[in-house]
């Protein structure tokens, strides 16, 4: 198994992950991931800009993540408090292949999250995610992460916010 920086050859295998996670959240009457995001120019922003990693198993790409150092513009307003003030890692768009969900995938690319983090000398992981998103919060909660409150996207979007201290 193999945690990596997507390059431009994963694009194509990265969208099918997102798409069966649009189409989840889809049948889930979830309405997040929906209207063409995330996109494939997306995710070469993500691979320009060195945040986009890929979860190898068996030779094949079976999740994809975003992960930034650069703070998120969307937190520094939140409706309630962070757990901390100082610098953090946001995960962003992360997907695990329908074929292996449950499988415990995510928190194998989070623990990766976590050492790349404390590498860095980073202690704290932003994360946030859309209220109806049921699975992703049991997933964040059963991670460590607390909850810290309401942010708004930039299109006016509520989105529940997480944070981990490690």
């Amino acid at each position: 198994m193999e945690f990596r920086g997507a390059v431009f050859s994963d694009i194509n295998k990265i969208m099918i992950i997102i798409k069966q996670a649009q189409e989840y959240l889809k049948q889930e009457g979830i309405d997040q991931w929906q209207n063409n995001y995330p996109n494939p120019e997306i995710i070469k922003n993500d691979i320009e800009n060195k945040i986009g990693y890929v979860l190898v198993y068996n030779e094949n790409i079976i999740g994809s993540v975003a992960v930034s150092f650069d703070g998120e513009k969307t937190y520094d307003y939140i409706e309630g408090n962070w757990l901390s003030n100082n610098d953090y890692a946001v995960v962003h768009r992360i997907a695990i292949s329908s074929e292996y969900k449950g499988q415990g995938f995510a928190s194998i690319m989070l623990k990766n999250i976590e050492s790349m983090c404390l590498e860095k000398g980073i202690h704290s992981i932003r994360v946030d995610t859309h209220e109806e998103n049921l699975s992703m919060q049991r997933f964040i909660k059963k991670s460590g992460f607390q909850y810290c409150g309401i942010i708004y996207l930039q299109d006016g979007s509520k989105r529940l916010a997480y944070e981990k201290l490690i």
